[in-house]
């Protein structure tokens, strides 16, 4: 099983990217939405934790910046009716730590924000994963200054860590307006948060 790939870009499409290794074979990887935005240009490098999905008529390579997402992403894909596609589109919505943090909270519902699932699906999603990563015995870790954890935050940060913004400028800003409109997307806190620095 490929489980690490590090290379350069060769190519990307809406939500894969193929990394040709030194040796020169390239492999597509189908990334999470989250690390698909922060991709380099072609010709850039680029190093992901693989998994190999097996099937009588494809091979699929999903990749992902960290262990701890790629665990998860095992996780998901050993509840039932949850195949590679539905785990992967979890992950380009919520971290681990969002879904540890969406399972120690009872928060059901959450999991309807991710396109294709449903109420039910969500209720049973939730009730494997409460078994599976078994949060209940686990501390509660609280983020930094109480900065929110939400996979909208953490983008929102990382887009205008881009921008050139510092973190010590862009992190208090971005909790602001967080906390005053919680039911922003990535794009639209973007938005706000640019119109605060350009007013100064």
């Amino acid at each position: 099983m490929i489980a690490y790939l590090e290379g350069k870009i060769a190519e990307t499409t809406e939500q894969s990217v193929i990394i040709v290794t030194e040796g020169g074979v390239g492999y597509e990887v189908r990334l999470p939405a989250h690390t698909m935005n922060r991709v380099p240009a072609k010709g850039g490098d680029i190093a992901v934790f693989a998994y190999t999905v097996v099937r009588e008529d494809a091979l699929e390579l999903y990749g992902f910046e960290s262990w701890d997402e790629r665990q998860m992403y095992t996780t998901l894909i050993s509840i039932s009716k949850v195949g590679g596609k539905t785990a992967l589109g979890i992950l380009s919505v919520f971290r681990p730590d969002d879904l540890r943090r969406i399972v120690f909270e009872e928060d059901v519902n959450a999991l309807t924000q991710v396109s294709g699932i449903g109420k039910k699906g969500a209720q049973h999603i939730f009730l494997e994963l409460k078994y599976k990563l078994k949060v209940d015995e686990m501390p509660v870790v609280s983020g930094k200054d109480d900065a929110p954890t939400t996979s909208v935050y953490r983008d929102a940060l990382d887009g205008l860590a881009n921008l050139g913004y510092g973190e010590d400028e862009a992190a208090p800003l971005l909790k602001t307006i967080l906390k005053n409109e919680p039911d922003l997307d990535v794009g639209s806190a973007l938005r706000s948060a640019l119109k605060a620095l350009a007013k100064g």
